[in-house]
């Protein structure tokens, strides 16, 4: 009984083996047909975006292959790649950053660039995308996003404080840092996500718009307009380093409107 007992477990084993074997195997000739089907196209159509593209179009079950392949066998070609893939299946732009951030072929803040510029109404998708690759470089993220796509800025802040809300502080900062005139906007959108930090989201855009004293001044609005106490306005706005002349100016042309 032993005897077949230990015959049947090496059975097993070398079945497993050979089934582990039969796996990489597939998956390198299925990455020696990619790569040759990438190489035919290159050759067709004179240039690898194209080439993405034409693939990504016609077959959009593959772009991620299609993507990774590319990547490894053009990485200087990394902005012409991710465009044409994006522009071709903009509803995967998460997935071709993520595969770009993976391969490490350039910075990630390049990256971002590049994917928003290919499509920018997926903004949103970008930024989690890569923030969740490399949160530690989450200020960066958000600043290049925010110079990217200006008009998204209410977007970007909102998307990355509810996927890092421990953050919040940080990534308002950025974002009115790398453009003031956001302020308003990223407080307003904040302020509807996380209501119980107004205190901190109000302080913060206050003091980072501190050069701009009209952005100063349409964050406090945007506070009252919100609904936020007048008592508590003022002291965040205070907090902010906001004069009084400025919060009680403000606060009193809302109540004139």
């Amino acid at each position: 009984m032993r005897k077949i007992i230990k015959i049947a477990f090496i059975a097993s084993v070398v079945s497993a083996a050979c089934t582990v074997t039969a796996q990489e195997n597939a998956e390198t000739n299925d990455n020696h047909a990619t790569s040759s089907f990438v190489k035919r196209q290159v050759a067709q159509n004179m240039s690898i975006g194209r080439a993405v593209k034409s693939i990504a179009s016609n077959y959009p079950q593959e772009t991620s292959s299609v993507v990774s392949t590319a990547l490894d066998m053009y990485p200087d070609k990394y902005q012409e790649i991710i465009h044409a893939a994006i522009s071709a299946q903009p509803m995967l732009t998460e997935d071709i950053v993520k595969i770009a951030l993976e391969k490490e072929i350039a910075s990630c803040t390049a990256i971002v660039k590049t994917a928003i510029n290919a499509e920018p109404s997926y903004v949103d998708f970008v930024v989690t995308a890569a923030a969740n690759s490399t949160p530690e470089e989450l200020n960066e993220i958000v600043r290049v996003a925010v110079i990217t796509e200006p008009d998204s800025a209410d977007f970007i802040v909102q998307s990355l404080a509810q996927q890092h809300p421990n953050k919040i502080v940080d990534i308002l900062g950025s974002a009115i840092g790398a453009v003031p005139l956001v302020g308003e906007y990223v407080v307003e959108a904040l302020l509807a996500v996380f209501p119980n930090d107004a205190e901190s989201v109000v302080s913060t855009a206050v003091r980072e718009s501190g050069a701009q004293r009209d952005n100063v001044k349409r964050i406090i609005e945007t506070a009252q307009n919100f609904g936020l106490d007048e008592k508590n306005i003022y002291k965040y706005a205070k907090e902010g380093g906001a004069t009084d002349e400025e919060i009680t100016a403000a606060l009193r042309e809302v109540s004139e409107q």
